[in-house]
């Protein structure tokens, strides 16, 4: 996983793009505390589902991918074999 900055924010997430459509993130602090966008739906009273995700941070993360800043992982699951 490679760090990325949020354009908007600057909050920094851990991220594994798997392809143009399938990205993983690893949040590094509380989301709706540490992402501003979050912080400002939960300000006014909104709720946060388990899914959701900022637009900001997809388009920094998309820009960093289309600038060659970060590569797509070579890895693929289910990895095969056995754990022993």
């Amino acid at each position: 996983m490679q760090p990325i900055d949020c354009r908007l924010c600057g909050n920094t997430v851990l991220v594994e793009k798997y392809s143009n459509q399938h990205t993983s993130i690893q949040w590094l602090e509380a989301s709706a505390t540490s992402c501003q966008r979050f912080a400002e739906r939960l300000a006014r009273g909104d709720r946060l589902g388990t899914d959701e995700s900022c637009s900001a941070l997809n388009a920094s993360i998309d820009g960093a991918a289309a600038a060659g800043e970060i590569d797509l992982s070579l890895r693929s699951y289910p990895t095969p074999g056995k754990l022993g």
